[in-house]
């Protein structure tokens, strides 16, 4: 209950989590208000043993286990800066508002922050759910404490999933990869997925055959429209449909009997049945109408927001949430975090004004719509999404664009929608008869009209126009009458086959969850993107693909975690955490049956660690694949089996869909990888052999047999090359690469084309260009070449210089990056908020946002624009998170004799160290990570863009700060190689 109490004092701080909303806010705030932001989480679990320190150990995993499972906080090195500035801050106040999001999380966040400032001045919760000036007042004037049972069920869930993720992990580790992880959430969405592919494995489809017709009515003439008709009776026993067949078995379900319960037409019967149609008169038989009344959808909650997001814009669930974040932290929409499909008074009086203005009083309803909420516990979230304030305006008189302008315009359009009139639809089915092939043959023609549009006026699912769906959907069959002739137009046989379980996409797992009531739907973005960055699951298209390895793992849950994976279990968790947020169960006994009971996960794990076999849990099995089967080994899927008597091995592709394969591909892949290596004759003029070889990486070519002690010439086979295309010529010029195209014009070096680890490629001196996709590395000229060059040159070259910084005196310049324009002094880049316009950006501008960029990085990781030290420091941090992560003492990558040679060579100054990339000599690489990890280091680290505190990210992205941590080192480590191959190319170029 909120306590009304008077704002009082001169000189108060306000405290949030993003610098974004702090802007908004204080332009709400007059004198007397300082607005900062916490940048997420202050403090939280510690990351590894380091972090722990003295103070943690005996711990597991950061928590005392014996101790009511109390975590021991940390405020991380990255957030020192955080916590100092917030201190400054606090210096000289009256009052302290916390004005964090309105869930667990933020509740959890403000209390953090009041636990590690420890203020001496009153301290006052302010909560809101959206970002206005009338909300802020009133958040202002009804204060409260922070909720504890709010904070109690975040700290639960924090220690639960550190638990389940911590303990499991290594299991996963030992007995199918390294690097894997476990979820409380995301375990239980890659089963999800699994189980679907097993569903398609299992699928045997049938085949079947109908009878369709265009047709018109007669009496209407040759200009009469058509409309279709399908064959649905014969003598009056229904046609048989897909959902009479059985997925595993391709037959008939068992209990229908054909020619008395459906008919089973086959392609003769079929034909002939069209064929005597096509020739007889038809009729119709009869007519039904029938009127419908659509209720438009309720406003979006979290959940349909990334549903609909993900069908009509094609985004992902993170993309959704990233454009939410952005459009609630500058007062545009409500919270984006919400079980709710509630809307406020003010909100409804706003949009019922709206509907009256733009669409007329016959569109409104009488009384306002109430739309049931789903949410189990309302302390959650209290509105649904929709645009904040009361004047309810469009995108474009917000003046937005792009990717804000069409999710904006999305949470119009469904809000004002759901305070519309019910659509009203007219159904007509006609009945249609023909006596062919000695049987009466009934046709089924269905139309659709709208007698009133209601909401589709404003919105309609699938189409972000509501006129062309309107048209689209509604087709009307001509006025027809019992016993009406029809002409038919056109009568065909048509084939048709059962098609297996569709995958789940991000939108319909998302509803699954959803549905199921697993996790919150604020974490979902995180889970998928999690679930993808570990190599679960792979997107294709906008299919979601569990990987062998998401099989493999989810095997290993499912024998020794069953309930960890269980669709109710996990459901019945989330209700537990409800239960503990709202002060009804106690954190305890509950974490204790969890992680300590006889059944718990830690004894799980000793179990599993002494009796799962590696091998046996790793490997996939299935009737259609015998006698083969695939395992997950270190280095990725293999298949295994005999053949001719000999056990045989094959590496697989990555992208391998298990669902997809067969028997005979398996047998392929076996036969292939084994078959010997394919001679293609002699080089000249040195008459060395040229062998065509399948590595683990697909196929090359090699001069010479390998046997000498120099390592043989190798060059991978060109992007979309077959290898049963290559002959000697093409072999023999491949293996002559690098292949000259002549002399830069200005410098005089040679340019040249070359093949790579990463594909064909042209080079100029130290400056490298891909080549497209279908110029062919054998024939691309020196033209071509040098306008690539160009155009790889380019890239960094500044848009306009827009003055000198006043520090310096260097420039200070515009650039377009990859990730959107940002401006750039010295080392120092800046990204330009989203929605800024460059061309009428000031260099006073721009100053503050390198100010801000400077004052982002602090002391932290992000603070080394050279990143020397930076990489240093991300390596001695990796190994004390591993070390932490694997829970055994003193485990460390063995000192082997690479390291022995790197040390000689520093001690006898034998080799000069090549200089350490800079974070613009990492951009052009980006695009060769993971989406998820992309995004994490361009921010964390400030490619191409701003950088954002570690926290901050982690708090945007929905993902841990150990979780977002982690990818922003294994993303360095991945650039750092790249960058490190590309500029040793003429050292790297050959594939193996």
């Amino acid at each position: 209950m909120a306590k009304k109490r008077a704002a009082t004092g001169s000189n108060r701080l306000v405290i949030v989590e993003s610098p974004t909303k702090a802007r908004t806010i204080e332009r709400f705030l007059g004198d007397g208000f300082r607005v900062v932001a916490s940048m997420g989480h202050v403090r939280d679990l510690p990351a590894n043993a380091k972090q722990a320190g003295e103070a943690a150990k005996g711990l597991t995993y950061g928590i005392d286990v014996e101790g009511d499972y109390r975590p021991h906080y940390v405020v991380s090195p990255q957030n020192q800066s955080k916590v100092r500035a917030l201190k400054q801050a606090l210096a000289g106040v009256d009052e302290v508002y916390i004005a964090t999001d309105e869930d667990r999380e933020g509740e959890a966040i403000g209390w953090h922050v009041v636990e590690v400032l420890k203020p001496k001045v009153p301290v006052k919760r302010m909560a809101f759910h959206e970002i206005t000036e009338a909300a802020i007042r009133r958040a202002l004037e009804e204060t409260r404490d922070i909720d504890a049972n709010l904070v109690e069920a975040q700290e639960t869930r924090r220690v639960l999933d550190r638990l389940v993720g911590y303990a499991i992990s290594p299991l996963l580790w030992r007995k199918i990869a390294q690097g894997l992880s476990a979820g409380r959430v995301q375990s239980v969405a890659v089963r999800l997925l699994v189980e679907r592919e097993r569903e398609r494995m299992d699928f045997v489809p049938a085949a079947y055959w109908d009878v369709e017709a265009t047709a018109t009515a007669a009496a209407s003439g040759a200009d009469a429209a058509p409309f279709r008709a399908a064959l649905t009776q014969l003598d009056g026993v229904r046609l048989v449909s897909g959902k009479d067949f059985d997925d595993h078995t391709g037959r008939l379900a068992a209990g229908l009997v054909p020619g008395r319960d459906v008919v089973v037409l086959d392609e003769r019967g079929a034909r002939a049945l069209a064929d005597g149609a096509a020739e007889r008169p038809w009729r119709v038989a009869a007519i039904d109408h029938r009127e419908e009344a659509r209720r438009p959808a309720a406003p979006f909650i979290t959940s349909t927001l990334q549903q609909e997001a993900s069908r009509k814009l094609g985004w992902s669930a993170r993309d959704t949430m990233r454009v939410a974040q952005g459009l609630y932290e500058r007062g545009l929409i409500t919270y984006m975090r919400t079980d709710s499909t509630n809307l406020a008074a003010e909100a409804l009086d706003a949009v019922r004004r709206t509907v009256r203005e733009r669409y007329g009083a016959d569109h409104l309803p009488d009384a306002p719509r109430t739309y049931a909420s789903k949410s189990k516990n309302a302390q959650e979230a209290h509105e649904a999404i929709r645009p904040a304030g009361t004047e309810m305006r469009t995108a474009e008189e917000l003046g937005l664009r792009d990717r804000d302008a069409a999710l904006y315009d999305l949470v119009w359009k469904r809000t004002v929608a759901s305070q519309m009139t019910d659509a009203r639809l007219r159904f007509t089915t006609a009945q249609l008869e023909v006596h062919a092939d000695g049987k009466t043959a009934t046709f089924r023609a269905s139309g659709r009209t709208t007698l009133f549009a209601g909401f589709f006026r404003a919105y309609v699912e699938g189409r972000d126009d509501p006129n062309g769906e309107l048209d689209a959907r509604d087709q009307a069959l001509p006025p027809l009458a019992v016993g009406d002739a029809i002409d038919p137009r056109d009568v065909a046989a048509v084939p048709h086959e059962t098609k297996p379980p569709a995958r789940y996409t991000e939108a319909s797992l998302v509803k699954r969850l959803e549905g199921e009531g697993i996790g919150r739907p604020s974490t979902y973005a995180s889970i998928l993107d999690t679930i993808q960055q570990r190599g679960y699951v792979r997107k294709q298209g906008s299919q979601l693909v569990p990987t062998f390895t998401g099989f493999a793992t989810t095997q290993l849950l499912e024998a020794q975690f069953a309930e960890l994976v269980d669709e109710k279990f996990t459901a019945k968790m989330e209700d537990d955490l409800d239960e503990i947020a709202q002060g009804r169960q106690a954190r305890v006994p509950y974490l204790d049956a969890i992680y300590a009971g006889e059944r718990g996960i830690a004894q799980r794990v000793t179990g599993g660690l002494a009796d799962l076999d590696a091998k046996e849990i790793s490997t996939i099995r299935h009737p259609r694949w015998e006698p083969y089967a695939v395992s997950v080994g270190r280095y990725g899927p293999y298949v295994e089996g005999e053949i001719d008597g000999e056990v045989l091995r094959a590496s697989l592709p990555d992208e391998a869909v298990v669902a997809d394969l067969t028997r005979d591909d398996l047998e392929r892949a076996l036969r292939e990888r084994n078959a010997p290596d394919a001679s293609l004759g002699q080089h000249q003029p040195e008459g060395e052999p040229m062998f065509l070889k399948r590595g683990p990486y697909g196929h090359y070519l090699q001069l010479g047999d390998g046997t000498g002690e120099a390592r043989p010439k190798r060059v991978s086979l060109p992007p979309g090359v077959a290898p049963e295309a290559v002959d000697r010529p093409m072999a023999q010029a491949l293996l002559d690469l690098p292949r000259r195209l002549g002399t830069h014009p200005e410098s005089g070096e040679p340019v040249e084309a070359h093949i790579g680890r990463f594909g064909p490629y042209v080079r100029h001196e130290k400056l490298f260009a891909s080549l497209p996709k279908g110029t062919d590395v054998l024939s691309v000229d020196l033209a071509t070449a040098l306008e690539l060059l160009a155009k790889k040159r380019s890239r960094g070259a500044a848009r306009r210089t827009l003055g000198e910084h006043p520090d310096d005196g260097a420039p200070v310049t515009l650039h377009d990056g990859k990730y959107g324009p940002y401006v750039k002094h010295g080392k120092i880049n800046a990204s330009l908020s989203e929605g800024s316009d460059p061309d009428a950006l000031t260099l006073a501008e721009a100053l503050e946002l390198l100010a801000a960029r400077v004052a982002a990085k602090g002391g932290g990781r992000g603070g080394r624009s050279a990143g020397a030290k930076g990489a240093g420091k991300s390596k001695a941090a990796a190994k004390g998170t591993g070390a932490a992560q694997s829970g055994a003492k003193g485990r460390r990558a063995p000192k082997g004799a690479n390291a022995k040679g790197a040390n000689a060579k520093r001690a006898t100054g034998a080799a000069k160290p090549k200089p350490k990339a800079t974070p613009e000599d990492l951009i052009p690489f980006l695009d060769r990570l993971e989406p998820g990890d992309r995004e994490v280091v361009a921010a964390v680290d400030g490619l191409g863009r701003a950088a954002e505190p570690l926290a901050a990210v982690a708090r945007r992205l929905g993902r841990s700060e150990d979780d977002v941590e982690a990818a922003a080192k294994r993303a360095r480590f991945k650039l750092r190689m790249a960058y490190g191959k590309a500029r040793a190319a003429g050292d790297t170029a050959d594939a193996g």
